[in-house]
């Protein structure tokens, strides 16, 4: 896979794995789990990467006695999501165009 192409999805999926509530590095590479291998130090550089863009806050509190990084996503974070979602469509048709099969060429 192109790796621009990688990174913006990754990115994207990161941002969703934090738009309902706030998280924090363990549980996001948990939530992801389902959908998409994901190691730490690759999700440290995304959360880095986002947080540089304005896509998400980071703020740390304790717990269980270690300090934890929370991080929350932004308006900006938000409308990166939203846009993802107009884009998709265009891989959508670009993907049907790739994979058709059984038409004469012309």
């Amino acid at each position: 896979m192109d790796v621009q192409l990688k990174r913006g999805l990754l990115d994207v999926c990161v941002l969703s794995a934090i738009k309902s509530e706030d998280s924090y590095g363990y549980k996001i590479i948990k939530d992801m789990k389902p959908y998409i291998e994901l190691s730490e130090s690759t999700l440290y550089t995304i959360l880095k990467r986002l947080e540089t863009a304005n896509m998400l806050t980071v703020r740390t509190a304790e717990h269980g006695g270690r300090l934890r990084k929370y991080y929350h996503i932004t308006d900006a974070g938000i409308k990166r999501i939203e846009e993802f979602k107009t884009e998709w469509q265009e891989i959508l048709s670009i993907y049907q165009f790739v994979t058709k099969e059984g038409e004469a060429d012309e």
